[in-house]
C-alpha cells in the first residue's frame, strides 16, 4: 500500500520531535532554533539526510566568523559519493537519474547504474591525463546528461568543476577559465539552440589557445562543427571505458571545505568574480534547501515519483541547483535548447510540452519565463497533461503578482486549485537559499513565504538595527555553509572582504533590498544598488515594474534613476510593448501613480527594443544607469555576459544622444 504523501519539512520535523524531543508551536520558531543553534540544526541535517564521512568530525561550527567560519573539521566526505549511495533503491524502484530532451525532440534516459558507470569511466581518463585532487576541470558544454557525468566524475577525484554555456561570447569565457588555469577542458564542438546549428569550433580554438595552462581538450563532437578540431579524446571514448580502473571507481573522500566548484558573478564590470564552494558546505546546503522545495527521493514511498526540471542553461546557478536534486536521489529532467523554440517562430508552450511529456512533479524557471508565457496567452492545459506537476518554482527576479494569479487560474482550470509556487531567492554567491517556499504555510501572490532554515537573513537599516515590515538591506547575521570558501585569485581576501562585508563588518550583505513581514514572509525589491530614491523615499524598482507589466501591452520595462549634482534626478523609463502594440506614456505613468506612488511616476518613457538582460535573466538596470551619466561603454558592461546583446546598441545611440543635447545645452 503506497504511503500518503507528506511534505518533506513535516517530515523532518516530525524527526526532530521523535529524535530529539524538539517541537515548534509554528515555522518561525523552527526557524529561530535553526539560526540561534546552528550546531544542533546543522548536525541534525547531517544526520537526518546521511551525510557519510568515514572520519569523525569534532565539532559542527569551530569557528563562528565571517567571513572564515570552519565546519565539519576532522570530515571528509565526497559528493559524488553522495549522490550514487542512491543507485541501488532508485534502479530497483524503476526511477531513472536523469530524463533528457531537447528542441529537436530527441528524448533519453540514463539509470543510476549507468550514470556511475559513465562516471567512473571518464574519472579513470581524468587520472590518465593526469587530474588529482584541487586540479581545475573546465567545461564549454550545453545542459545535457553528459555535462552532469562530467562534473560528478571531476568531483570524484577531488578535482574542481567550472563550466560555461556555449552561448557565451568567448571574451566572456576567456576572462572566467584564465584565471583558474584549467588542466582539461571539456567541450562541445556544436550545439542546436533555437532552430539553429550552431559551430562552436572557433570558438573553443579562440578560448584554447587564450589559456596559458595550455588544457588537454576531450571533446564532444556534434556534427555542427566546420572544422576538425586537434583534440586529445572524444567525450564519447572517454564515456565508454569499461577496465579494471572504472570497476575499482570509489569517489575519494575530501575534507569537508575542499573545493568542490567555481561559480562567477555576473561580470558586468571588470572581471568576474570566482566564487569557490566546498563539498561540505554545498551537501548541507542542498540539503537544507531541499525541504523548502520540497523535492525527495523519486523512489520513496510518499514521493509521487519525484521529477525535478528547472529550466536553464549552464550558465546559470540553476544548472547546479537542477543537478542537486541527484544528491536527494531525485529524477532530474533537463532540456537543452530555448525556452520559446525558434527565433523566427516562438513557441512558449515549449517546455510545457516537455514537463507534461516527462511526467515531471517540480517544474521551475526564471520569473521572466512565466511572464513571457502570459503575455503571450498561452493556455498551459493545451500543452499537454500536466496532472504530475505539483509544484511551480520561480527566481532569478521577483515574480509579480498578475503572473503568480495566471499561473494559479491556469491549474484551476484543470481541477488543480491547489497547485504550490515556491518562490526563491538565493544566488550564485552562495549557490543556494536565502528565502524559499514552503508547502505548509499561507500562500499569498507576491510575497515569498519563508527565510530558509539555516539562513539567519534580516532586513537591516543603515545603522545595523533588524526591521521588520519596512525595506533594508538583506543581510545574513550568521554564518551559512556554503558561503564561499574564498574567491580565486585573492590571496589576501581584500575582495572577498569588499564583495560582501564592506558595509557591515562580519556580516554578509547580499545586495538586494528586502522586506520582512511579520509572518515572517518576505518581499525582494530588487538589487540594493539600483534603488530609486527621491525625496528621501527609497522604493526598489519590482514594485515600478509590476505596475508597468501588468499592462498587458507591455511585454518588458527596466527603469533607471539619473542623479545629478546640484538638480534633481530624472528617471527613465524603457518600455517594450507586445507586437502590434503602442506604447502609451500617460496610461503607463497613470498606472504607476496609482499602484505605487505619484512621487515614482518617471520623468520620460521611452520604448525600446529589449531590456538588457543578464545570461540569468536579471535586468542590467546599474550598467545602462552608469552608460546614460556618461560612463564608457567597455568599463561597465561586457556584451559576452547578455542574453540579448543586439539591444545594447539601442541604449549606446540613446546615452549619446542625450548626452551630447546636455553638451550643447551647456
Amino acid at each position: 500500500m503506497t504511503a500518503p504523501f507528506r511534505p518533506l519539512m513535516a517530515i523532518y520535523r516530525d524527526w526532530l520531535e521523535e529524535r530529539h524531543g524538539l517541537s515548534f508551536a509554528d515555522y518561525q520558531g523552527m526557524w529561530e532554533w535553526s539560526t540561534t543553534d546552528l550546531d544542533a540544526f546543522w548536525q541534525s541535517i547531517w544526520d537526518h539526510d546521511g551525510v557519510h564521512s568515514p572520519t569523525p568530525h569534532a565539532a559542527v561550527l569551530a569557528e563562528d566568523r565571517m567571513p572564515g567560519a570552519v565546519w565539519f573539521p576532522g570530515a571528509t566526505l565526497n559528493y559524488a559519493h553522495q549522490v550514487f549511495r542512491h543507485c541501488e533503491e532508485a534502479d530497483a524502484a524503476g526511477q531513472p537519474a536523469i530524463v533528457a530532451a531537447d528542441e529537436r525532440g530527441n528524448r533519453s534516459e540514463l539509470s543510476w547504474a549507468e550514470l556511475k558507470r559513465r562516471t567512473a569511466s571518464l574519472a579513470a581518463t581524468l587520472r590518465d591525463m593526469g587530474v588529482g585532487r584541487g586540479d581545475r576541470v573546465a567545461a564549454y558544454l550545453p545542459n545535457v546528461p553528459e555535462t552532469v557525468i562530467a562534473f560528478l566524475a571531476t568531483a570524484s577525484i577531488g578535482a574542481v568543476w567550472s563550466v560555461c554555456a556555449p552561448d557565451m561570447g568567448t571574451r566572456a569565457v576567456i576572462d572566467r577559465f584564465q584565471q583558474i588555469e584549467p588542466k582539461v577542458l571539456i567541450a562541445a564542438d556544436g550545439v542546436f539552440y533555437a532552430g539553429r546549428e550552431l559551430d562552436r569550433s572557433g570558438e573553443i580554438e579562440e578560448i584554447r589557445n587564450a589559456l596559458t595552462s595550455r588544457p588537454k581538450l576531450i571533446l564532444k563532437e556534434s556534427g555542427y562543427a566546420s572544422v576538425q578540431l586537434a583534440r586529445d579524446l572524444a567525450l564519447d571514448d572517454a564515456l565508454g571505458r569499461d577496465d579494471a580502473a572504472t570497476q575499482a571507481f570509489a569517489p575519494d573522500f575530501v575534507p569537508f571545505d575542499h573545493p568542490l566548484w567555481i561559480v562567477y558573478s555576473s561580470g558586468t564590470t571588470g572581471k568576474p568574480k570566482a566564487l569557490v564552494h566546498s563539498h561540505g558546505g554545498i551537501i548541507l546546503a542542498v540539503y537544507a534547501a531541499l525541504k523548502h522545495l520540497d523535492i525527495g527521493p523519486s523512489y520513496a514511498p510518499n514521493s509521487l515519483g519525484e521529477r525535478f526540471h528547472w529550466y536553464s542553461s549552464t550558465g546559470w546557478i540553476m544548472w547546479n541547483c537542477q543537478v542537486n536534486g541527484l544528491l536527494g536521489g531525485t529524477t532530474i529532467c533537463l532540456f537543452d535548447g530555448s525556452p520559446s523554440g525558434p527565433r523566427d517562430a516562438p513557441d512558449w508552450g515549449t517546455l510545457w510540452r516537455f514537463v507534461a511529456e516527462t511526467r515531471v512533479t517540480m517544474f521551475g524557471a526564471g520569473a521572466a519565463y512565466f511572464g513571457n508565457c502570459m503575455k503571450a496567452g498561452l493556455d498551459p492545459a493545451a500543452t499537454g497533461d500536466l496532472s504530475a506537476v505539483r509544484a511551480l518554482g520561480s527566481t532569478g527576479s521577483p515574480l509579480p503578482e498578475a503572473v503568480q494569479n495566471w499561473g494559479t487560474e491556469a491549474f484551476a482550470r484543470m481541477g488543480r486549485p491547489d497547485i504550490w509556487w515556491s518562490n526563491i531567492s538565493g544566488g550564485t554567491d552562495i549557490c543556494g537559499l536565502w528565502i524559499a517556499g514552503n508547502r505548509e504555510l499561507p500562500l499569498v501572490p507576491g510575497r515569498m513565504q519563508c527565510r530558509q532554515l539555516g539562513a539567519r537573513v534580516e532586513a537591516w537599516n543603515e545603522n545595523g538595527e533588524s526591521l521588520v515590515g519596512e525595506v533594508g538591506d538583506l543581510v545574513c547575521a550568521r554564518p551559512f555553509p556554503s558561503m564561499p570558501v574564498f574567491l580565486w585569485g585573492d590571496p589576501d581576501g581584500r575582495r572577498y572582504l569588499d564583495s560582501y562585508f564592506d558595509m557591515f563588518p562580519g556580516i554578509w550583505r547580499h545586495g538586494d533590498w528586502l522586506s520582512i513581514g511579520a509572518d515572517g514572509s518576505c518581499v525582494i525589491y530588487g538589487r540594493s544598488d539600483a534603488t530609486i530614491n527621491r525625496h528621501g523615499l527609497r522604493i526598489g524598482t519590482s514594485e515600478i515594474y509590476s505596475a508597468v507589466e501588468d499592462l498587458p501591452e507591455i511585454l518588458d520595462s527596466m527603469l533607471i534613476d539619473l542623479e545629478y549634482l546640484g538638480r534633481e534626478s530624472e528617471m527613465l523609463l524603457f518600455v517594450v510593448p507586445r507586437p502590434g502594440e503602442t506604447v502609451d506614456a500617460a496610461r503607463i505613468k497613470a498606472a504607476i501613480r496609482q499602484a505605487v506612488s505619484p512621487r515614482f511616476v518617471p520623468d520620460r518613457v521611452i520604448e525600446a527594443p529589449a531590456v538588457p538582460r543578464t545570461l540569468s535573466g536579471k535586468k542590467q538596470e546599474v550598467p545602462i544607469r552608469r552608460l546614460f551619466l556618461g560612463h564608457p561603454l567597455e568599463k561597465i558592461i561586457s556584451r559576452e555576459t547578455m542574453a540579448n546583446p543586439e539591444c545594447l546598441d539601442f541604449y549606446v545611440a540613446e546615452a549619446q544622444g542625450r548626452l551630447e543635447g546636455e553638451r550643447r545645452a551647456g
